[in-house]
């Protein structure tokens, strides 16, 4: 996601003010500015100080397609950093998932100190990974370099497993066993390599010296041992699983549901070994968050015929239906299955989805009544925003609010409630981030302002005006035009509890 260019200041940025300034006069004679000369004919001692290296940026993004600074994390204290990056909520609202994952993605430089580029490298993948953008956070950790530290082992060793690469951590394992996190996973990546003997060995004296839990040992005998174990009745559910004792259920044929996993678990439902219905599930469940693609969910509803009715059967069936109507060019199919699938997938909180795979489409086609209106504000909810501002449907209030909204400009227009007040404050032309994020930017710390203005938009959507303000102004003052204006848009035409 590219940034907008800031509108050009009165001054270069570089300007310093006393640069600009008349020589002073009347100097009281000669000033110096040298220390005293030494009065031995000692060697004077030299204080050597190493310049600190620069540290390599990591990131998937280069900075010239997400618009960020590569020195964005700079002036930011790491510790505040990473508890920012792990816990800024972005559950309701796209736009500002959207913004996370640029700010987790993109190729940036992290903060000075010693820990610093660790401690931000695994924040970051963490957060990708409770997200459930575990392919993501896959390829992070292995452009960082996953054998590297124990700790980066791990949260790869982990992703690998829900994305179904393991035989690539295995092969690193296997090269360096110190990394592996317990027994469990040397005995499993053992296997995998096919030296069962030597697994088999291992699960002997993990038994012997009780080096794991007796539920991962039982697991780990049916792993190795099946034809022992057959018919025998199935293990209890772990509550908690880790991503290897969720693979080692699904080896043994006895595969955990995810619906009540953490998200980052149903990536692996995303896999064939899963069915149509659990894929689909799995797929609402990381597009609600921006970890998949809405073209991947399409293809899952449009994959085969519904084989059932209610939840995600009837979702499916009215995207299909939707879909027909759309392919036979006819207005009056359009208007007749747009509002069930509008319903459907507002159901699934999937309404941004929605307009980005079909907002173009509904452009092109001449509807009036009801279904313009509704087509209208899905257009609203799309990249293309500003081109559906140009034609509102009506003029209603409410409508042209949105319509200058869309455009910038909000507050050239009534607002309708207290809400769309709030946020035209936000696109005022003097409004300003507050005085604290004023100085964290002015610090250098942009990326720490952004993520407190992600935080304050959260509290402005759960009503605290003056919050919403704030942070649509800080956006804007930042040069994330795109991202006030979508992320405003997405608030005055989403229903959220």
């Amino acid at each position: 996601m590219a940034l907008p260019a800031a509108a050009p200041a009165e001054d270069p940025l570089s300007a310093i003010g006393w640069l600009r300034q008349a020589p002073p006069r009347d100097l009281p004679g000669t000033v110096l500015l040298e220390p005293p000369v030494s009065k031995t004919a000692l060697n004077p001692e030299i204080e050597v100080t190493p310049l600190e290296e620069l540290a390599s940026a990591i990131g998937l993004v280069p900075p010239e397609v997400t618009g960020l600074p590569l020195d964005v994390w700079q002036g930011s204290e790491p510790d505040r950093l990473a508890r920012a990056i792990a816990e800024v909520p972005v559950q309701d609202s796209p736009a500002m998932q959207t913004l996370l994952y640029t700010l987790l993605l993109s190729e940036t430089r992290p903060p000075p100190g010693p820990d610093a580029a660790e401690a931000l490298l695994l924040a970051r993948i963490d957060r990708l990974i409770k997200l459930g953008a575990t392919d993501p956070a896959q390829a992070l950790v292995q452009l960082a370099g996953p054998t590297d530290s124990a700790a980066r082992f791990r949260r790869w060793f982990d992703a690998t497993l829900l994305t179904g690469d393991e035989d690539r951590s295995c092969a690193a394992l296997t090269a360096a066993p110190y990394l592996a996190p317990d027994y469990a996973a040397t005995i499993f990546c053992t296997a995998r390599r096919g030296d069962w003997q030597t697994a088999a060995l291992t699960l002997e004296a993990a038994h012997s010296l009780a080096l794991l839990s007796p539920q991962m040992l039982a697991l780990l005998d049916r792993f190795l041992s099946p034809d022992v174990f057959e018919g025998a009745p199935p293990l209890p559910a772990p509550a908690d699983p880790d991503p290897l004792t969720f693979r080692l259920f699904e080896t043994i044929g006895e595969r955990l549901p995810t619906a009540h996993l953490p998200r980052a678990f149903a990536t692996a439902d995303l896999r064939d070994v899963a069915g149509w219905k659990a894929q689909i599930e799995a797929a609402e469940r990381l597009t609600r968050v921006g970890a998949l693609s809405p073209n991947l969910l399409l293809g899952l509803y449009s994959d085969r015929r519904p084989a059932a009715s209610g939840g995600v059967w009837d979702r499916a069936a009215a995207i299909q239906r939707f879909e027909t109507a759309l392919d036979t060019g006819s207005a009056d199919a359009v208007a007749k299955t747009l509002p069930d699938a509008w319903a459907a997938m507002r159901a699934a909180g999937l309404e941004v989805a929605f307009a980005e795979l079909f907002a173009d489409r509904l452009a092109g086609q001449q509807l009036d009544g009801p279904a313009a209106g509704l087509a209208w504000r899905i257009r609203l909810l799309s990249p293309a925003y500003e081109d559906a501002a140009r034609t509102p449907p009506d003029d209603t209030a409410a409508s042209a609010f949105l319509a200058a909204l869309a455009q910038g400009d909000p507050g050239r227009v009534r607002a309708p409630d207290d809400r769309a007040r709030a946020i035209a404050a936000g696109f005022a032309p003097d409004a300003a981030p507050p005085p604290e994020l004023r100085d964290t930017i002015a610090g250098g710390a942009l990326g720490a302002a952004i993520l407190r203005a992600m935080s304050l938009f959260d509290s402005g959507a759960r009503g605290n005006p003056a919050d919403l303000s704030a942070a649509l102004a800080t956006f804007r003052a930042v040069g994330l035009e795109d991202t006030a204006r979508r992320a405003a848009l997405q608030l005055m035409l989403l229903e959220r509890d």
